[in-house]
């Protein structure tokens, strides 16, 4: 299923090169466009399957599963219904009107929660929203994501207590479309 995930990736042309600045500030020479990819549902159910196939090889036991807007919201979702586990959104920052809340769905102290997102670079935002749920009682059990850029994210989620599973490495996509990275 990972090699049907990266042909996909390919075939969807999700990597771009140019001159792009990504969330983390950082500037770089290609773009991973997960959000491209998971507007195909077939991709989506893709990706919800194997995050909850390697959850469960994992032996992670999670209550719900949450992704950061937007980009993870899709992914998270899809593995909600995957799994029939409630969803949780967590905003980026709280809403002005209406409850104020930052996380939509509910969530209770000691809810075990499984983090999606879709890709990674330094770990900021995929982090921001771990505090957010754990500010609100949660257990973040782990963190998937679709795919990692490999430009420290992992070291930076392992250094705040956190374990990052990716389903596919950058190094892995550049290899399959026989570019080299950088």
């Amino acid at each position: 299923m990972k090699d049907e995930l990266i042909k996909m990736i390919i075939e969807e042309e999700c990597i771009k090169f140019g001159h792009f600045v990504l969330t983390s500030g950082k500037e770089s020479n290609y773009y991973i466009d997960v959000k491209k990819l998971i507007t195909n549902p077939r991709a989506l159910k893709l990706i919800a399957r194997l995050i909850s196939e390697r959850a469960q090889e994992l032996g992670l036991s999670y209550d719900k599963v949450a992704g950061p807007e937007l980009g993870a919201v899709p992914i998270a979702t899809a593995l909600a219904l995957e799994t029939g586990r409630p969803l949780l959104i967590v905003r980026k920052k709280k809403k002005e009107h209406g409850t104020g809340k930052q996380i939509e769905g509910e969530i209770k102290p000691g809810d075990k929660v499984l983090l999606v997102e879709d890709v990674t670079t330094t770990g900021g935002s995929v982090l921001r929203a771990a505090r957010i749920l754990k500010e609100n009682g949660a257990e973040v059990v782990g963190i998937f994501v679709v795919v990692d850029r490999e430009e420290g994210a992992k070291e930076a989620i392992e250094r705040e207590g956190y374990r990052l599973y990716p389903l596919v490495l950058v190094s892995e996509l550049f290899e399959a479309a026989g570019v080299p990275k950088g």
